[in-house]
């Protein structure tokens, strides 16, 4: 691990040295890129620095605890070789997250796409609670929320949704969200008072640039439709909503439909952005499941057919399964207190992630 510390430092400040040569400044591109590139070594930098600061500390230290005679400096020194000793063992452990390799999607913008599953109207209404779980997130975060398309399903149930999260870090925090959300509570149509159980699907997809992704216009068939739901005034007034269809070299066609905007071409523009996170998304999960498959199983690949997490009205708790964990309060979370459960995976994650890579 320290030897690649040391490779790390050395570029790091071979960076700073380039970024003052006159041939650099000159160049806007080279400038930007090597700016950025040390901008991400920073936080890994400054934590060994501070690891060779206490490091030194500590020596010292302990040369006062061996060498002093006198009883009250070898207590104060103690107490510094103790304080040095706690400090490293953070710093070792900040060092070690920090050099696991980034996910290059983590700073993205994020596409959520909910469905209902199994359980009729009841899972529409929960899908419909998941929205406002994610939007009421959003809020609290600062982050803004764009609808692309919504089907509605009876009063307050939502078919789907499909939507956009702006907010820096946002695919990072949200990425664990992906697979089936299931629920257990008395619908409020059930005279017996019985207990239903219903599911949703979450899909979670960082935004993708257009460059990232190739598509190609004859795998494309755009389709224009007068838009419905709730778009606003004056939004069926016209044909604004846009379905693309994809049908290049895959099994099935992929449908993306976008209606919520009143501009066609801003549709289409929506539609093509959520097509491209698909495409992008599915061939990330080809390749993930290739490399490495065991810490998915931990994780969570996302996929729509893995159950994640359990949210059980009648005992007021939810249950994550790839944490084997409990939280209580559950309309708390259901309004957005979230915090608690990201941190929980984050943590969950980064050990595995640590266990699987082999630093130290």
């Amino acid at each position: 691990m320290f030897d690649k510390l040391i490779s790390v430092v050395a570029h790091y400040e071979e960076l700073g040295e380039l970024l003052a040569s006159p041939a650099v400044v000159g160049n806007l591109a080279l400038l930007q890129q090597y700016a950025r590139e040390q901008r991400e070594l920073e936080a890994l930098v400054a934590a060994y620095r501070s690891y060779q600061q206490a490091q030194a500390a500590l020596a010292e230290a302990q040369v006062l605890f061996n060498e002093s005679d006198d009883a009250e400096l070898r207590g104060l020194a103690q107490e510094e070789i103790e304080s040095q000793r706690a400090e490293l063992e953070r710093l070792e452990s900040e060092i070690r997250l920090l050099l696991l390799p980034r996910d290059p999607n983590d700073a993205k913008d994020v596409i959520i796409e909910i469905r209902q599953g199994e359980g009729g109207d009841e899972a529409a209404l929960f899908a419909a609670d998941l929205y406002r779980m994610y939007t009421r997130y959003a809020e609290i975060r600062g982050w803004r929320v764009e609808v692309d398309s919504s089907t509605e399903n009876g009063p307050g149930g939502l078919k789907e949704i499909v939507f956009e999260i702006r907010g820096e870090g946002a695919y990072s925090v949200l990425k664990y969200e992906g697979g089936v959300h299931r629920v257990q509570r008395v619908p409020a149509t059930e005279a017996r008072g019985r207990i239903h159980t219903s599911t949703a699907t979450v899909a979670v997809l960082p935004e993708v640039e257009p460059t990232a992704v190739e598509i190609k216009n004859e795998d494309v068939r755009t389709d224009v439709f007068r838009a419905g739901g709730h778009g606003g005034q004056g939004v069926n007034t016209t044909d604004s909503a846009v379905r693309v269809v994809y049908k290049g070299g895959t099994p099935e066609e992929i449908v993306v439909t976008c209606q919520d905007g009143r501009s066609q071409i801003k549709n289409r523009e929506k539609a093509m952005g959520v097509l491209r996170a698909k495409l992008y998304a599915r061939e990330q999960e080809k390749q993930d499941r290739e490399l490495s498959s065991s810490r998915l199983a931990q994780v969570g690949t996302g996929e729509r057919a893995e159950k994640i997490r359990t949210y059980n009205f009648p005992q007021d708790r939810v249950t994550d399964h790839r944490l084997g964990q409990n939280f209580s309060n559950l309309p708390g979370l259901l309004d957005g207190n979230l915090q608690k459960l990201i941190d929980a995976l984050t943590v969950h994650d980064n050990a595995e992630r640590l266990r699987e890579s082999g630093i130290g």
